[in-house]
């Protein structure tokens, strides 16, 4: 019992103990009828629509259909024969709950048609019954109208919840494995080279601490000296994990090009509202290894950051005046440049460089990843 509760509820969502209800109504239209043969069919004409019912939730495919129709026939006969209209809200709820397009507008238009007939007939007829409960007739009616819409849209509604929350479950979990990724690669580039040299002069320090013991003692100096540069490096790291702001990359920045005795220039505010941390964090990482690059082989005198929101998308722009790139790799492969491509494409961003009296880095990522948290 507990099990087909469950099953009402959570197809029309409602309490079984409320069509409970529903269902004992008509027992009192039918045994207003004097005639024994007419409560025996009305008895027989609850029983199958309870049976039917029960069907079209349980049922797949075309049989859905064919007990629905089944149900909606009961329900005219009901109207007709007793005056008993409220079948018509089970209709409403179950037509509702459809997920078939086509389907649902059929039967709905079927059920308003057969409604809006037998409630007609009644009254040109003169029914009595029918006439008595005039108000609840026409609250019946309204129902009939609007539940099957509101129901069917209020499904949509949840269904594309649904996808939206495996959506964010599943970039949740591509967050946390291009972090993973990211964390494997920073550590392969930071500690990798330096402890295959810790390495190297290790065992080159063990050989000659008897033939030379004053060269062994130098290379277990440079031992130690890059042990304490490998120990920076890794703590830096663990700080950048920690989550790079854009305001704060900006600074760093100007102090490694003043450093570098090259002018920096900034367009535009680098405090950006309603911008995740991940792409934040993305945007950071892109500018500090352009900058990089500017320093290491520009031979520029001049750095612009040019930072350009539009309708659909930001535009950070990294300018320097320097030689430029005489052959761009298409491929984006050397200088950093693939890994600021890995990472922009995880946020659905692109790349593009233009080398003309200097080199222009061009960053665009669309707003669609700029204002969605990602909840980790």
């Amino acid at each position: 019992m507990k099990k087909w509760g469950n099953v009402f509820k959570r197809n029309t969502g409602l309490s079984p103990f409320v069509w409970i209800i529903f269902y004992i109504l008509p027992f009192y239209f039918i045994f207003h009828s004097s005639s024994t043969y007419e409560i025996a069919f009305g008895i027989a004409m609850i029983i199958m629509f309870f049976i039917c019912y029960v069907l079209s939730f349980v049922s797949k495919g075309w049989l859905v259909y064919f007990w629905t129709s089944l149900e909606i026939a009961i329900s005219s006969a009901m109207s007709l024969l007793f005056g008993y209209i409220y079948f018509s809200l089970f209709l409403a709820f179950l037509i509702g709950h459809l997920k078939n397009k086509i389907a649902f507008f059929i039967l709905y238009i079927i059920l308003l048609v057969s409604t809006f007939a037998t409630v007609n007939y009644g009254f040109v007829t003169g029914n009595r019954v029918l006439i008595t409960q005039l108000p609840f007739v026409f609250i019946s009616i309204l129902a009939v109208i609007i539940l099957p819409i509101s129901t069917y849209n209020k499904n949509k509604e949840d269904l594309l919840q649904g996808k939206l929350e495996d959506a964010n479950k599943r970039i949740s979990e591509l967050v946390k494995l291009e972090e993973r990724q990211r964390i494997a690669r920073d550590l392969h580039d930071t500690l990798g080279q330096k402890l295959s040299l810790i390495g190297l002069k290790s065992d080159l320090a063990s050989k000659l601490i008897t033939k030379d013991p004053s060269r062994a003692k130098s290379e277990i100096y440079d031992v130690q000296q890059t042990a304490r540069i490998a120990l920076k490096e890794v703590r830096e790291m663990v700080t950048q994990m920690r989550g790079i702001k854009l305001e704060d990359e900006i600074n760093h920045v100007r102090q490694i090009l003043d450093a570098a005795d090259i002018n920096f220039v900034i367009e535009g505010k680098p405090r950006l509202s309603n911008i995740s941390l991940i792409v934040e964090n993305v945007l950071s990482m892109c500018i500090k290894e352009a900058v990089t690059n500017i320093v290491k082989h520009s031979k520029a005198s001049t750095c612009t950051l040019k930072i350009a929101p539009s309708v659909n998308e930001l535009k950070v722009m990294i300018i320097d005046d320097g030689i430029g790139i005489e052959h761009i790799n298409e491929d984006f492969k050397g200088n950093g440049l693939q890994g600021m491509l890995e990472r922009l494409e995880f946020v659905n961003g692109s790349l593009s460089i233009e080398s003309n009296n200097g080199t222009s880095i061009i960053l665009n990522v669309p707003y669609t990843h700029i204002n969605e948290e990602v909840t980790k």
